[in-house]
């Protein structure tokens, strides 16, 4: 039963958001709720709902204090650089800029941080695709997939989970995975190229001198480079009379990021570029080391950008409230998203459904379970967190394959194929960072991007089983 319950919870969720008849933060308090009530565990919700919150609480301090950060980086300037260098490359392109977002957010991705590769890959790029009037799930989708492919990195948190688990060394997992993982980096870079032309077939190549001319058109959310044409705009009442004007949804308030690269405007601090430069180069080091938990370096990282890129109170605070809408959208989600996880680990749906999974398995497919596995970290990465699936399902598929005389090693290597579509998933936090900053709705990035994650995942998967890795 538990079982049944947990499937139909998730796919309630996301029915509900896909079709936009609930937002993704009510829709992650009040489905599990709902169904925590069902399983006659309502008793016990408030003790689910802490335990979910205090597990993801230092991840919304991190992203709180990292949007700070980060946000204050692009008033002062640091990005403007590579936008311009990107925007050179692009050439105001359709099919460069979506290719140039997927090798920004596979460089970024060496961090090992997917919220730090989403905010910086948005920001640099949001600016240029408002401009040409692209696709925004394009741009959220194509950087979700590359830094799925790149978040394998040892020290990106799957690897290290996996060889934890497994009492295996994280680069005898990784090393040999790595040329699955670059055809797999390159099927995503083919489809950028695919997605680009179709985008630059909708909107032909423009000049960034003609962004008056095109910063009314709307990015076509859904069904992305269809023959379908900008967003219609509509009317709606001014000052409360009974006069109107053509406005574009989604344009509005959009106005400052699409002043992004204006190189006069007051929050700039060049002189304080290099040291800019090195606090961002030191924070990123500080991350890779582990030298302090990563919520504090971000935590001491704001503080010391805002001293001492604004030394006065009123700008700070200034800076602070500029950000605050981000911070709030991102923290609330991850908060919201605690209630969701908290319900489904302390119910024990999580363990029921993938169990049920693992028992589904035909006996006759037990020389093949690497693969098997490779098939299942798909769905089960998706809609359980990576520490769910590797510390709580892979060991006992791991253990039905060693039955079968298929190493540790081959199981921990196929693991690693679902994550292309795990970094969409809506326990995800870094994903809300995404499709925050980028103004996409949480359920239109899903729609667009789960198929193309999924054939990534497949493509990966193909590739270990070709090179003899799975």
């Amino acid at each position: 039963m538990l079982t049944i319950l947990g499937f139909a919870m998730i796919a309630t969720f996301l029915v509900l958001i896909m079709t936009k008849k609930m937002s993704p933060i009510a829709a992650l308090v009040l489905i599990p709720a709902l169904f925590c009530v069902a399983v006659g565990k309502g008793a016990h919700l408030g003790d689910y709902v802490i335990d979910g919150v205090s597990s993801l609480a230092p991840t919304a301090a991190m992203l709180m204090f990292a949007i700070v950060y980060f946000g204050v980086m692009i008033d002062v300037g640091l990005f403007d650089p590579v936008v311009r260098a990107i925007l050179r490359f692009c050439k105001a392109d359709p099919m460069r800029v979506v290719v140039g977002t997927a090798v920004l957010a596979a460089i970024v991705s060496l961090d090992g941080d997917g919220s730090t590769t989403f905010m910086i890959t948005v920001s640099a790029m949001y600016p240029l695709y408002k401009r040409l009037g692209m696709s925004l799930v394009v741009m959220t989708g194509v950087a979700a997939m590359a830094n799925g492919v790149m978040n394998t990195v040892p020290w990106g948190g799957p690897t290290a989970r996996a060889a934890t688990a497994l009492k295996l060394d994280a680069a005898d997992i990784f090393v040999p995975m790595i040329p699955a993982l670059l055809v797999g980096l390159l099927g995503v870079l083919g489809l950028a190229y695919v997605l680009g032309l179709r985008e630059r077939r909708r909107l032909g190549a423009l000049r960034i001198e003609d962004e008056e001319s095109v910063g009314a058109k709307e990015a076509v959310l859904v069904g992305a480079g269809a023959a379908a044409g900008p967003a219609r705009p509509r009317k709606r009442p001014v000052g409360g009379g009974t006069d109107h004007v053509d406005r574009v949804d989604g344009v509005d308030g959009d106005e400052d990021l699409l002043k992004g690269l204006d190189p006069d405007r007051p929050t700039l601090r060049p002189r304080l570029y290099w040291f800019n430069a090195l606090l961002t180069g030191v924070l990123l080091t500080a991350m890779i080391l582990e030298l302090l938990p990563i919520p504090v370096l971000f935590l001491l990282g704001a503080a010391l950008a805002l001293s001492v890129n604004y030394p006065r109170l009123p700008d700070q605070k200034a800076r602070i409230a500029a950000h605050a809408d981000n911070v709030l959208n991102v923290s609330g989600m991850v908060f919201a998203a605690a209630v969701f996880t908290g319900v489904l680990q302390g119910t024990g749906m999580v363990d029921h459904m993938a169990g049920w999974l693992v028992d589904t398995v035909p006996e006759g497919l037990g020389p093949h379970m690497a693969l098997v596995t490779g098939v299942l970290s798909l769905p089960l990465t998706y809609f359980m967190s990576n520490d769910g699936f590797y510390f709580g399902v892979l060991p006992v598929l791991a253990e039905a394959g060693v039955a079968h005389g298929v190493t540790p090693l081959e199981m921990a290597r196929a693991s690693l194929v679902g994550q292309p579509l795990h970094m969409s998933s809506p326990l995800v936090p870094a994903v809300y960072v995404l499709v925050g900053m980028a103004r996409v709705e949480f359920g239109d990035h899903t729609r667009f991007v789960v198929k193309w994650a999924a054939l990534t995942c497949l493509l990966i998967l193909a590739a270990g089983i070709l090179f003899g890795t799975i």
